[in-house]
C-alpha cells in the first residue's frame, strides 16, 4: 500500500530537485529516504524561500510520486555526497499552508502546528495528502500570485 510523506526544505532547494527529478531530505541523509518506497506520494513543505533565510514562505512547494529507482548518492562537491531518490513531479501550484491549518491532522494543534515539520520527513495520512493535493493541483479561484512548477505531468493522481 502506498504511503504519503511530507518532506521539508527551502523552496529554492525544492525547485532544484523538482527541475532535476529528485528529492533530497535532512541534508542528504540516507535513512529517511529509505523509508519511502516506489509509488509513495511526497509533498514538500518549504518554511522559507532560501536555506537558512529569514524570508518566510510557509507553503507546499512540490508534489509527486517516488519512482522505481532506489536511493542513490551523488557528489555535489568534494566532501558532500548526499543521498537522493527519483520522483516524478506533478505540475502544481505552490500553496500556502495557513488556509489548511486546522484541517490537516498534523496541524490540529494550532499553537504548535509546525512542530512535526522540524523532522525533515514524516508520514501523513491519506486524508491529509488528498487535501493538500486538491489545493496544489487545482487552479486558484481567486487572483493570487502563485508560482507554478515547471516540470510537466509525468504520472496520474491515482496511487
Amino acid at each position: 500500500m502506498s504511503r504519503s510523506w511530507i518532506a521539508v526544505a527551502s523552496a529554492n532547494h525544492v525547485r532544484i530537485g523538482r527541475e532535476a527529478g529528485f528529492m533530497q531530505v535532512c541534508h542528504g541523509k540516507a535513512a529517511p529516504l529509505k523509508r519511502s518506497a516506489p509509488g509513495d506520494r511526497v509533498i514538500y513543505y518549504s518554511p522559507t524561500e532560501t536555506f537558512g533565510g529569514k524570508d518566510r514562505l510557509q507553503a507546499f512547494t512540490a508534489i509527486g510520486v517516488v519512482e522505481e529507482t532506489a536511493a542513490y548518492q551523488v557528489e555535489v562537491h568534494p566532501g558532500f555526497r548526499p543521498w537522493r531518490r527519483d520522483v516524478a513531479w506533478w505540475r502544481a501550484v505552490e500553496t500556502p499552508i495557513r488556509p489548511l491549518l486546522g484541517r490537516l491532522s498534523f496541524t490540529s494543534d494550532r499553537g504548535g502546528w509546525g512542530y512535526r515539520l522540524r523532522f525533515g520527513l514524516f508520514e501523513i495520512d491519506n486524508d491529509d495528502a488528498e487535501l493538500i493535493a486538491e489545493a496544489m493541483l487545482s487552479e486558484p479561484l481567486m487572483h493570487v500570485a502563485r508560482k507554478y512548477a515547471t516540470v510537466p505531468v509525468q504520472c496520474s493522481l491515482a496511487l
